[in-house]
């Protein structure tokens, strides 16, 4: 059991959820927190991450303190405790991956447009990676669910069409798969984003790649 949870939770997809362009005040407050998350994922080494992401956390927790019901503070606080699930693997992923699952659904209650459904997106790769029962909560069926909950909101979203992208490829579906990376790719510039953008367009494009583009 230890080997299965340790190979899902070190696949990169959980270390690289979600990013979203900043359009108030809302969006403005967890800036910081964004910035920092990309800088970890595409500038820090793999091995040093875990421990960077754990302490972005604790920064994110604070904002979500101090910023009673925002959705959009606990959409990141939820990104970023996944992300240290990505880098750190093992059971103790498992207990991480819970707990980011619960901001996510804390966040969507309160407001599910929020980060233009960010967490509809987020949580959606959780059920599609998460082992299922009795390991853990993972539901392919759920997560695709989710990831059209998502794209009806953010049709044209980098995010959005990347995760679902990359989910129906390892549904074996990649005809669908090709179709939502090829739109991700096309995915207007994010404001203050750039660095995210062009790490998401590096991953949408190893995956074109084996799709034989």
């Amino acid at each position: 059991m230890h080997t299965l949870v340790r190979t899902l939770f070190a696949l990169p997809l959980l270390a690289c959820l979600a990013g979203v362009a900043s359009a108030g005040p809302a969006e403005d407050m967890v800036k910081p927190i964004q910035d920092q998350w990309a800088a970890i994922k595409y500038r820090q080494p793999e091995k040093q991450q875990a421990d960077l992401y754990h302490a972005l956390a604790q920064q994110a927790h604070k904002i979500v303190e101090a910023n009673p019901g925002s959705a959009e503070a606990l959409t990141w606080e939820g990104i970023v405790v996944s992300s240290e699930a990505g880098a750190r693997g093992g059971l103790g992923a498992l207990s991480l991956v819970k707990e980011a699952k619960l901001r996510f659904e804390e966040a969507l209650k309160i407001n599910d447009k929020a980060l233009d459904g960010s967490a509809y997106t987020s949580l959606a790769t959780l059920y599609a990676q998460v082992p299922g029962w009795p390991v853990g909560f993972g539901n392919k069926d759920k997560a695709e669910e989710l990831f059209r909950k998502s794209l009806a909101i953010n049709p044209a979203g980098i995010d959005a069409n990347f995760f679902y992208g990359e989910y129906l490829l390892g549904r074996d579906r990649p005809a669908e798969a090709r179709t939502y990376l090829e739109t991700a790719l096309k995915a207007a510039p994010r404001p203050g984003r750039e660095l995210a953008d062009s790490g998401r367009r590096q991953e949408i494009q190893a995956l074109l790649a084996k799709l034989g583009k």
